[in-house]
């Protein structure tokens, strides 16, 4: 039995409520378990440097975990952990969008913890990604583009091997005492965009991959429903 009584393929209890910023073009809190982020899409009219002259736009993100987030209070300051961690965001909602279709412009996801136990990176991408398509819903209703941008769901969760059982969604509890553990970002197509993954001990066999990369496609898809019942919900542009 796991520490909150799951099944080893089962998620947490996850939320997504669209539109909780009133001020963002999209927005989404999201929570597995116990964890919350708060992702907010923001359309910025203008370009990194190296896009100048390129015609397409750009999405990145930005990650950061708030003081309290955690037991003990920590700075603002995101470190090299922050800063990897946004990579990842920018990466993984950068492969759900045509970016020649989103014309000259960057949309920036701000995804902040508000409370962590386990997971944030997966909850970051998962509810990025909801912000980032109610940004770009509410973009082509006030302007004409060339398509729509949006060009796929993506999705994250996390699995990991814990006392020799694969399992799906680890909280903090589980993922800190994990012999294994991997991150999946997901399309609804059945790709992937990235795998991270790490024996934290003894190395992983191939069956033990297959186990945990099953676990991850049978959470995505439960993701996938969630992130669009919570698009159903959300204001009219």
């Amino acid at each position: 039995m796991r520490p909150d009584g799951r099944r080893p393929d089962e998620l947490r209890p996850i939320q997504i409520t669209p539109d909780f910023n009133r001020y963002a073009e999209g927005s989404a809190l999201v929570e597995f378990g116990e964890t919350r982020v708060i992702c907010t899409a923001s359309l910025e009219g203008k370009l990194p440097a190296f896009l100048e002259g390129q015609h397409k736009g750009w999405v990145t993100a930005e990650y950061a975990m708030l003081p309290r987030s955690t037991h003990t209070r920590s700075g603002r300051n995101p470190g090299g952990r922050g800063q990897e961690i946004q990579r990842l965001i920018g990466r993984a909602l950068r492969a759900a969008v045509h970016l020649p279709h989103l014309g000259a412009r960057q949309i920036t996801v701000d995804c902040d913890v508000i409370q962590a136990d386990g997971g944030t990176r997966t909850a970051a991408i998962t509810g990025g990604w909801v912000a980032l398509a109610l940004a770009l819903r509410r973009l082509a209703a006030k302007e004409k583009l060339q398509g729509n941008p949006l060009r796929r769901s993506v999705a994250a969760v996390s699995t990991g091997l814990v006392g020799g059982e694969a399992r799906l969604d680890l909280a903090y509890t589980e993922d800190s005492a994990a012999d294994v553990d991997f991150n999946f970002v997901l399309t609804d197509g059945g790709k992937f965009v990235e795998i991270q993954g790490t024996a934290e001990a003894e190395p992983f066999s191939d069956e033990e991959f297959d186990r945990l990369l099953a676990l991850a496609q049978l959470g995505a898809a439960k993701l996938f429903e969630l992130q669009k019942e919570a698009l159903a919900r959300a204001k009219t542009p």
